[in-house]
């Protein structure tokens, strides 16, 4: 059966609130300091992302197969941010695909689909962020047109620098 990608629907939100939890599980798995890991994080992102559902400037959608709800992309556009030089455009912020679903290419279904959309509210480009040890997630953007353009690097606060 093929898979139906569509706006998340207040039906959704469990589906929602377990894949996000998943994907800050990951995360966190990959640098525990940098990214959080609050105590219900699944009840965090079944709130957040059904909030952000039926923002206008939102986009969170769901990919279905035989019923069931399997991924989710989530984006949003941002305005013009002379912090990061970056001028209004759609961020991608979340992308999930469970286990069972993978290498179906759902993935990019749904990464193909969030950027129709964000375009589709006219913005000039779409920008993401991939956790440094996904390289997995940076093959897929990268063979979907994505190109790097900025490297994040986190100290924490309580580290000295290495002396040389």
């Amino acid at each position: 059966m093929p898979v139906t990608l569509r706006p998340a629907k207040p039906s959704d939100e469990p589906a929602l609130g377990r894949m996000g939890a998943a994907l800050a599980q990951l995360h966190h798995g990959f640098d525990g300091p940098r990214f959080m890991l609050p105590e219900d994080v699944e009840a965090g992102f079944r709130e957040w992302l059904g909030r952000e559902a039926h923002e206008p400037d939102a986009i969170v959608l769901v990919a279905e197969l035989d019923g069931e709800v399997v991924g989710y992309a989530y984006g949003r556009v941002e305005p013009m941010d002379w912090n990061a030089l970056l001028d209004r455009a759609g961020a991608f912020h979340d992308l999930w695909v469970d286990a069972k679903a993978r290498g179906t290419g759902v993935g990019a279904q749904l990464a193909e689909e969030l950027m129709r959309r964000l375009t589709a509210l006219g913005v000039p480009r779409v920008v993401l962020h991939a956790a440094a040890k996904n390289e997995s997630a940076q093959r897929m953007f990268a063979r979907l047109g994505w190109r790097p353009t900025m490297v994040e690097m986190t100290r924490e606060a309580a580290a000295a620098p290495k002396k040389s």
